[in-house]
């Protein structure tokens, strides 16, 4: 009746560290987890897939064989020309893909269709559609064939063709030009012969489409040829009529590789390129002229110093100068040669002067030529300019009308190419051949029972698949430890397994017992729950009466007991007490009696068989336990324990529908949340975990009772067992 725990301890100290470790540790793999769903509803599982396997087989006993014929055919790239001359029908070799592809469906074509339909009279046989289990409507194949109407006999020819379309199948060879006609029919006989009839019809419609293109092509481009020799006539008189009227003189043009005119310059921009040079000249002379004519600082233009005159004109003048003034050291200036030499200074910078002015009447006349240059070239430069503005605007439609004579012209120039090439594009063989023909086979193609059985195999696991996630989303229980941190967000502190019938009390006195090592290892997770190790003071509860409480309770007290720590185990159940009487103790009085006002707590105390375990029984039962319990005298007891007892283990009332636990919460450090596995839905479980919560109470986490074996396949406890050497020990002793 009870469940079995994870041995694998915690290793962190705090709980947050716990918890994480508890969802790492305890998560079973979701294969596994997948093993244990299909273990739990092996049997839906078996009689889904047993129920489409025989499905499957009826289905393949009771179906009409089917026979498939097959012709294969080569549809060649290019087609072999006699002529060697291009046809209409050409490809470029990058498009291979869209060429097959085209060709893939004209072999399905509804035409091709109509063409075997009619070849082969199938609309006018009964057998026809018999074979292919077609339901005719009987005024359909009158006696007389007199009596159909137009209606009716094209109902019935559009109803062959549907037939005939529906078992016919275009299988492309991969990687190659061959394709395969297959025909599938309930007649070996019927089905080669409607594919080869295919192949046929297939090739005749080739050749016509050929043909018929090659027809038409030519017809469309002799009135296309006819109408753009009219264009480009027309447009060739409109450019050389513009070109007369608007002055427009071009030379130099040339024609693209596109046959587009590329137009060369006219008369105008060379006349315009010739002045822009001239002018170009001029201003750079008038520029140089005008430099020679300023006078610089000093006074000595660069002209002077460059004129061979006035050089030596100023050299003669330094050496009389100088002689002047060496004889100012000797004489006064009164003195005849001294006066002689200050003439010939005098004389001597008139000449000077003379010379220069001279000078600077050339350099002007030079710059004032040079200016009417400019001026004159400028003034044609302007006048040649406002002829090109006016000219550039003209061109603009002048290259219109250039644009549309060289467009016709290419139209009409690949035209007529084209025109010329269809008139041999016909003398060409075909590009299709039949490779293989078919043949009536001997062996049905379908049914094939290996196939139906695996698919119904298929189908089947895919409906037991549904089946069982639907019953696993109708049992809402917890079924495995791994849920317990996923879904519920708790830590799980251990599971215990199913006792089934056996005695609980033999089984916790068992040291070596699954049951025993289950709850010591819940005690070994529950000190690390603290940062001071084991809590002292211990709440258990659960959601609903049944899950297990009460059995944890006194287990945990068992476990602690045997550690050498006094434990004493309070009964809060008040409403429905069973400590007392899993212990064979009375229970007359108890934890009511200190609550209603009974202050020594010490008589309500009892020894229990178990070492170092004491008993506070619930007691009489109260009008109103939740009236007891709101009192301060709960929060008074139990620290009164701690000082006579090492550790304080409360059983306290389910959850649902009662407020005693959230009442007792208070009193302890935290509490033990009990969970029988595939017990209480999840919502249940959550909505009371949600109420100890909204009290602020403390959670340690969660145990999971009465666990099935076949659900626990992980940790140290199964595979290995719980109680390793236990029975070695026991034969030992």
């Amino acid at each position: 009746m009870m469940l079995e725990t994870s041995s694998s301890s915690l290793p962190g100290q705090l709980n947050d560290a716990r918890d994480e470790s508890v969802s790492r540790g305890l998560a079973i793999p979701s294969l596994l987890q997948v093993w244990h769903i299909v273990l739990r509803w092996k049997w839906v599982i078996a009689t889904i897939l047993i129920l489409s396997l025989v499905a499957g087989l009826v289905v393949t006993l009771l179906t009409t064989p089917q026979y498939t014929a097959s012709v294969r055919l080569e549809i060649s790239r290019e087609q072999k020309n006699v002529t060697n001359v291009q046809g209409v029908d050409s490809e470029q070799v990058g498009r291979d893909q869209e060429f097959y592809q085209t060709q893939y469906e004209l072999l399905g074509a509804r035409s091709l269709a109509e063409r075997v339909v009619k070849t082969l009279k199938l609309d006018e046989r009964r057998d026809f559609f018999d074979l292919h289990g077609v339901k005719v409507n009987p005024v359909l194949f009158p006696v007389a064939r007199q009596n159909l109407t137009d209606a009716q006999r094209k109902s019935r020819f559009d109803l062959a063709v549907r037939v005939l379309r529906d078992h016919v199948s275009i299988r492309p060879i991969l990687r190659s030009s061959l394709v395969d006609i297959t025909y599938t029919s309930a007649s070996s006989d019927l089905a080669a012969t409607i594919a080869n009839t295919w192949a046929a019809q297939f090739i005749a419609a080739s050749i016509d489409r050929r043909y018929a293109s090659t027809a038409d092509a030519r017809t469309f481009l002799e009135q296309r040829l006819s109408a753009l020799r009219t264009r480009l006539e027309q447009s060739e008189r409109d450019l050389v009529s513009y070109a007369g009227d608007k002055e427009i003189v071009a030379f130099g043009a040339t024609t693209d590789e596109r046959g587009r005119t590329q137009a060369g310059r006219t008369l105008i921009e060379a006349d315009l390129e010739a002045l822009n040079r001239a002018l170009a000249d001029a201003t750079a002379a008038r520029i140089a002229a005008q430099s020679r004519t300023g006078i610089p600082a000093n006074g000595v233009s660069s002209e002077s110093v460059s004129n061979i005159a006035i050089a030596n004109l100023r050299q003669r003048r330094a050496e009389v100068a100088a002689e002047y003034a060496k004889m100012l050291v000797q004489f006064e200036p009164s003195y005849p040669p001294v006066q002689a030499l200050h003439g010939q200074v005098s004389e001597l910078d008139r000449a000077i002067a003379r010379e220069e002015g001279r000078v600077r009447s050339a350099v002007s006349d030079e710059y004032s030529n040079a200016l009417k240059r400019e001026q004159a070239l400028r003034a044609q430069v302007e006048q040649i300019k406002r002829q090109f503005e006016q000219q550039r605007g003209n061109s603009i439609q002048y290259n219109i009308y250039q644009r549309e004579a060289d467009t016709n012209r290419q139209l009409y120039d690949a035209l007529l190419q084209r025109y010329k090439e269809i008139g041999v594009a016909g003398v060409s063989a075909n590009n299709v051949s039949v490779v293989d023909a078919a043949k009536a086979p001997n062996v049905p193609s379908a049914p094939k029972l290996p196939m139906n059985l695996a698919l119904a195999l298929f189908v089947g696991i895919i409906l037991a698949g549904a089946a069982t996630f639907a019953l696993e989303q109708i049992d809402e229980g917890v079924r495995e430890p791994s849920q317990v941190n996923r879904i519920l967000q708790v830590p799980l502190l251990g599971s215990v397994p199913d006792a089934g019938d056996e005695n609980m009390l033999a089984k916790l006195a068992d040291a070596k017992s699954d049951v025993s090592e289950a709850y010591l290892s819940i005690r070994s997770s529950l000190a690390f729950s603290t940062d001071h190790g084991m809590p002292r003071s211990i709440m258990v509860t659960s959601t609903r009466p049944g899950e297990g409480k009460s059995v944890t309770s006194f287990a945990l007290a068992t476990v602690l007991g045997r550690t050498g720590k006094r434990v004493v185990l309070v009964d809060a159940d008040m409403r429905s007490p069973s400590l007392h009487g899993f212990l064979a103790l009375s229970g007359s009085k108890g934890l009511s009696n200190f609550l209603s006002g009974e202050n020594n707590a010490a008589d309500l105390l009892q020894p229990t068989p178990v070492k170092n375990v004491t008993l506070m029984a619930a007691g009489p039962m109260p009008p109103s336990a939740a009236e007891l319990l709101s009192t301060d005298r709960m929060l008074t007891l139990v620290p009164k324990l701690l000082e006579e007892f090492d550790h304080v283990v409360i059983d306290a009332p389910p959850i649902l529908g009662l407020a005693d636990a959230p009442l007792l919460s208070r009193a302890v450090e935290g509490t033990v949340f009990v969970i029988e596995a595939e017990g209480v839905a999840v919502r249940g479980v959550k909505a009371s975990l949600g109420r100890v919560q909204a009290v602020h109470a403390h959670i340690f986490g969660a145990v999971l009772t009465k666990l099935k074996r076949r659900q626990a396949g992980y940790g140290y406890g199964y595979g290995y067992g719980y109680g390793y050497g236990g029975q070695d020990d026991s034969k030992a002793a």
